[in-house]
């Protein structure tokens, strides 16, 4: 059953996804070397899809492409939350 618009949706991630952590850091390095700005080029290919915002410079952009845009998006969350709140507490 469904959960209606007062109630919660519990989302069950998986752990660190590490084919993915090397993905971003793949596609982030070759984009750098191109002369791309690599957080618009990533955020306009998690947006919508289109892997040409992906160089396929170093294979960056096949690589990217084999994990699933959902577990890209959960890894940057995760990774994001990690070193914001964890690595700075009380900030």
């Amino acid at each position: 059953m469904a959960a209606g618009f007062d109630e919660t949706m519990r989302f069950e991630a998986k752990s660190e996804n590490e084919d993915a952590r090397r993905a971003f850091e793949l596609a982030y390095r070759a984009l750098t070397e191109k002369g791309y700005n690599p957080i618009y080029q990533i955020a306009g290919y998690l947006i919508s899809g289109d892997p040409a915002y992906i160089t396929s410079h170093l294979d960056a952009r096949n690589t990217i492409r084999r994990i699933e845009r959902d577990e890209l998006i959960e890894e940057l969350v995760r990774s994001y939350a990690k070193h914001t709140y964890h690595e700075n507490p009380g900030s």
